[in-house]
């Protein structure tokens, strides 16, 4: 049995526990009156509806939102609805005209966002989602307090989230306007992806952006549960799924109640009981004591490799997902901006050219002429040297495609179900291959006669070169899985064979002639990159855990030639192997570029440019690289010997 001291000693603890919480509250009052200045504060309250995972072909989740569009109805207290990503499951047009159909029956205002699956699955380049919905990122105002919402990618990529500067400048340029000071209206910022090290790349950089404005919380979805998060001081509010949990026939969502001293977030069931499970001070002061934020990205490896330098780099002022191009020692650059930007060989700006829309697959040079796949359903023939455009061949839908050109000719793929051979000089259609299932994203392989590339439709095809009739196809095992398509890597030839890496985490070598599949490994769980050595004998890869592997580039058996442990941790970003000079580089989704010997693969050195995906790279020699990044860096790295 306790003793009578021991007894009041624990009082004395829970009595100084609880002034000590008073005072904490009483403290953030304050800073909320500091706040609010001399404005009226009205509570309400709105709904927060994430994750829905729309699909045509999957009728539960349609039915869990249809309920819950009826139950915010039927909810006076309502006054809003945020819709916070995930919206159709494979990031499909057909599945966000669904959602965006159930979700008009809302008779209260909604916002919505784009998450990672309506954004690296799309089949539009996310221009689906600007149609249908009519914007991709918002902000408005409501009773004093001051909502904006952006997306976080990842775009059209495996990858970390990322936030794109130019949603950066987005949101800070909204908050500039609403001001710091006294009379600042107090704002929520929406996102799908949490402000997480572990969930965006460049969390720190929106973090350290918006700080010095009256930021009360971030309202995110992606876990598909409850959470509480903090990221740098700034509280997170992670909302649960509108899909039903397992024994359920309805979903939920959640509710967030706004007064003058308090934010209370509920879970309501559809059709059932409401919990609240998170309570928070309503206050912009957080806290701002660096030592308990997440680490900075550290830098420390470029310590080890001080004879690799960034020569120059440019910042092009939006994200860019395509690889460079360098022709006539010239650079070229395509952005989600809807630009092309060249540069000369020290990176100063020579040109631009705008597109209607942004910009996805890594473009082509030949005879002159850079073409160009644009999501504003154009293909673009732009001349190399001034810039200007010498032709252009509409397609019907957007294209993601990076292109190929070989002998005068530029092959393409379409989000419209076909596939073209254009020629470089005049934009005349050589041919066109109807009947493709999905997008394609992919830079096709030419090669022995034959156009080999894959799509979003578990298909990799292979065409003849001259008239683009079909020759064969090949589907993995997962065929009804369009996540397991062989649509991200960049096909390779040798041997006889075309060799992919898909995100089953499988290398194949299939027959050039007949489509047959001649072997595939899960030996060293590589994902979607891959490479090929200059002389066609080794096949390189990526691991999706620390190592680049090669094999021998034969059709007969999978054969492992060595493997080298680079140190990069987790990986899936899918960024093609390039060997020059007998070097093989690689690169990874937090900013690493790496240079290995392409025989023996001892690593030679690693170099990070950023904390954010490097597109694949674009050796000049094998001690000069040119890369571009998702933060939308242009620049070039090299060595001294």
């Amino acid at each position: 049995m306790e003793s009578q001291a021991f007894l009041a000693m624990k009082k004395d603890q829970q009595f100084t526990a609880i002034r000590q919480t008073g005072r904490r509250w009483m403290f953030c009052l304050l800073c909320l009156c500091l706040t609010l200045g001399a404005w009226a504060f009205e509570p309400f309250r709105f709904a927060v509806v994430t994750d829905i995972h729309i699909n045509v072909h999957a009728q539960t989740p349609s039915d869990d939102l249809r309920q819950t569009v009826a139950a915010i109805n039927s909810d006076d207290s309502t006054d809003f609805v945020l819709v916070t990503g995930d919206i159709a499951d494979a990031g499909d047009g057909a599945s966000l005209r669904m959602a965006h159909d159930l979700l008009s029956k809302l008779n209260k205002p909604w916002y919505i966002i784009e998450g990672n699956h309506d954004q690296n699955w799309s089949e539009s380049g996310c221009m689906d989602f600007l149609k249908i919905f009519g914007y991709e990122r918002f902000t408005f105002e409501h009773k004093g307090i001051r909502f904006i919402g952006i997306p976080t990618g990842p775009m059209m990529r495996m990858a970390m989230g990322h936030v794109a500067p130019e949603d950066i400048d987005y949101v800070t340029s909204i908050l500039r306007s609403n001001g710091k000071g006294a009379g600042a209206k107090p704002v929520f910022l929406v996102t799908h992806m949490p402000m997480q090290p572990a969930d965006v790349d460049n969390w720190y950089e929106l973090t350290d952006a918006v700080r010095p404005y009256p930021v009360v919380a971030f309202i995110n979805g992606h876990y598909h549960r409850d959470l509480h998060f903090t990221y740098d001081g700034i509280p997170g509010i992670v909302n649960v799924t509108n899909l039903r949990q397992k024994g359920h026939s309805a979903g939920q969502y959640n509710l967030i109640s706004l007064a003058a001293d308090s934010i209370r977030v509920y879970t309501q069931a559809v059709g059932g009981t409401r919990h609240c499970w998170l309570t928070l001070p309503f206050t912009t002061h957080h806290d701002d004591d660096s030592s308990h934020w997440a680490p900075r990205p550290s830098y420390a490896v470029n310590d080890n490799y001080p004879q690799v330098t960034e020569q120059w780099t440019r910042d092009q002022g939006a994200a860019i997902f395509s690889s460079p191009v360098v022709w006539n020692k010239r650079v070229y650059a395509a952005d989600n901006a809807g630009r092309v930007v060249c540069y000369d060989h020290e990176g100063q700006e020579l040109w631009r050219h705008q597109t209607g829309a942004r910009i996805i697959g890594t473009p082509a040079i030949g005879k002159g002429i850079i073409v160009v796949a644009s999501a504003d359903s154009c293909i673009y023939g732009l001349d190399a040297k001034s810039g200007q455009q010498r032709w252009c061949v509409r397609t019907g839908a957007p294209s993601v495609s990076a292109v190929t050109i070989t002998d005068g000719t530029a092959y393409v793929g379409s989000g419209d179900h076909r596939f073209r051979a254009i020629r470089v000089s005049d934009g005349t259609v050589v041919w066109q291959a109807d009947g493709i299932k999905g997008y394609v994203e992919t830079r096709p392989l030419v090669t022995a006669g034959k156009v080999v590339f894959g799509d979003w439709a578990n298909t990799l095809y292979c065409l003849d070169r001259r008239n683009g009739q079909r020759l064969w196809t090949w589907q993995p095992p997962n065929k009804d899985n369009m996540h397991y398509s062989p649509a991200g890597c960049w096909p390779v030839a040798a041997d006889g064979c075309v060799f992919i890496c898909d995100p089953e985490r499988a290398m194949t070598a299939i027959d050039l002639n007949s489509g047959q599949q001649r072997w595939r490994t899960y030996q060293s769980k590589v994902r979607e990159s891959i490479g090929l050595s200059q002389d066609g004998r080794r096949l390189y890869a990526k691991t999706m855990q620390d190592s680049i592997v090669c094999y021998a580039a034969d059709g007969q058996a999978p054969r492992e030639l060595w493997a080298t442990d680079c140190g990069f941790g987790y990986e899936h970003a899918r960024v093609m192997l390039v060997e020059k000079d007998g070097v093989v580089f690689a690169s990874n989704k937090d900013g690493l570029i790496m240079a290995l010997d392409g025989k023996t693969g001892r690593l030679l050195w690693k170099h990070k440019a950023g904390n954010t995906m490097i597109n694949t790279v674009e050796p000049l020699s094998r001690n000069r690289i040119v890369f571009t990044n998702e933060a939308g860096k242009v620049g070039e790295v090299g060595v001294r010997n």
